[in-house]
């Protein structure tokens, strides 16, 4: 069976909701118990970001950094070089949004190994209006040599996939968003960095989904079924993508719909998109952001009125089947 096997035991109508973050801010706590070398710095957002829960246990190794990404960036590959593995923790939109120069030159062109969080991408910072709202980010860091990118699906797997990027050697890039949403896995269910998981198996139309849409995708196949029996993958990990398990997915489907709460463009679809054109050519809708900025409101109200829900995945599912 594959790696998401333990999700079958979660039930998706009574889904407990929980904030990524705090999956993450007890995870980094638990990492910096395995590995005294893990350090945590944050731009003046110590508990947006919850790592205001490392600082507590380990004050001597938490660096405020002010109103300063870029130079904060530009520390943590230093303290890398020493042998540190530091955290960098911010809103996405302004890391790796502000310091993506940094990002690029001074950790991802020497291969240091420092872990970017971005928090609050997508909706998160909704009532800031669309400049703090980060849809953009996956297309930045993905293009990056070196950097691996990830998108936990939820609370318990931000926990763990954020003890998974500190054993990890190498630049990772971590997302995340900010409103409490569905824990669709369990504590028992695997993580392996680089593998996508099945979350729920079908043979008419696959629904790749990362972050918080592998909740609304599997909404919509419940709702499908039994009309469309519909094959759920969550792709936690954007980059290296796991082509062994899309393309066996597709090559039995014939048919793609791609959900992400980040731009259409450059994002998970486009990584998708360029495996297929190469791998095997494949009818493909795609879910998310159009090609525009956010507005101000509250993230959910956002989230349909972008069309970043479990209906459009619904309406794309129809037009192919």
């Amino acid at each position: 069976m594959v790696d998401g096997e333990m999700f079958l035991e979660v039930d998706l109508l009574k889904a407990e909701k929980k904030a990524m973050r705090d999956g993450y801010g007890e995870g980094l706590v638990e990492a910096g118990r395995r590995n005294p070398n893990v350090v945590a710095l944050v731009a003046d957002l110590m508990e947006s970001t919850r790592t205001d829960l490392f600082r507590k246990e380990f004050p001597q190794r938490f660096f405020e950094m002010g109103i300063s990404e870029q130079n904060m960036m530009g520390v943590a590959a230093g303290m890398a070089v020493s042998g540190k593995v530091p955290f960098v923790n911010s809103f996405a939109c302004f890391s790796p949004g502000r310091n993506w120069e940094q990002l690029r030159i001074s950790v991802c062109l020497s291969g240091n190994n420092v872990k970017v969080i971005g928090g609050h991408a997508g909706v998160g910072n909704g009532t800031d209006g669309g400049n703090q709202q980060m849809y953009e980010d996956i297309a930045l860091a993905r293009v990056l040599p070196n950097l691996t990118v990830v998108v936990p699906a939820d609370y318990e797997q931000a926990k763990k996939m954020t003890l998974a990027i500190a054993d990890f050697r190498g630049p990772v890039y971590m997302r995340m968003t900010k409103p409490p949403r569905a824990v669709v896995t369990t504590v028992g269910t695997p993580l392996t960095i680089g593998r996508a998981q099945v979350f729920r198996e079908g043979k008419d139309v696959t629904v790749i989904a990362c972050g918080a849409m592998v909740y609304e995708a599997l909404l919509a196949a419940e709702e499908l079924a039994p009309e469309v029996d519909v094959e759920v993958i969550n792709v936690h990990t954007i980059k290296p993508l796991d082509k062994e398990t899309i393309v066996r997915s597709v090559t039995k489907t014939k048919k793609v719909v791609v959900a992400e709460e980040h731009s259409i463009i450059g994002g998970l679809a486009g990584a998708v998109a360029e495996l297929f054109a190469e791998e095997r050519p494949t009818k493909m809708r795609r879910v998310g952001m159009r090609d525009r900025f956010g507005e101000s409101g509250e993230p959910e109200e956002l989230l349909t009125h972008f069309g970043m829900t479990k209906k459009e995945i619904i309406e794309k599912i129809k037009e192919l089947i």
